[in-house]
């Protein structure tokens, strides 16, 4: 179950790249392309090295100025919609 206490980590085996200012990714196991946007593209370089969602969370709110529960509920469908995709993991945590 996804929460802010969750530890999560990009999946190995994606190649993204920045394009006009937006995040574009390629999965190479299943051959998908991505468009994760500028939103996006902040959430995936925030999970280079495992991490809590709170940190993503309060990442995004600070750089896009928005309300902590926007950022909250914004954050953690997009976060949902990458562990469907199998982009990210879980990390056990120690």
């Amino acid at each position: 179950m996804l929460s802010l206490e969750s530890i999560l980590v990009q999946q190995p085996g994606n190649i993204a790249s920045d394009m006009d200012g937006e995040k574009v990714m390629l999965n190479v196991k299943n051959g998908k392309y991505y468009n994760l946007g500028e939103v996006g593209g902040e959430i995936w370089t925030a999970l280079a090295s495992p991490g809590p969602v709170s940190f993503v969370v309060d990442t995004i709110k600070e750089n896009f100025e928005v309300p902590a529960e926007l950022a909250q509920k914004d954050v953690l469908s997009f976060l949902q919609h990458l562990l469907d995709e199998d982009l990210i993991e879980f990390v056990d945590q120690p």
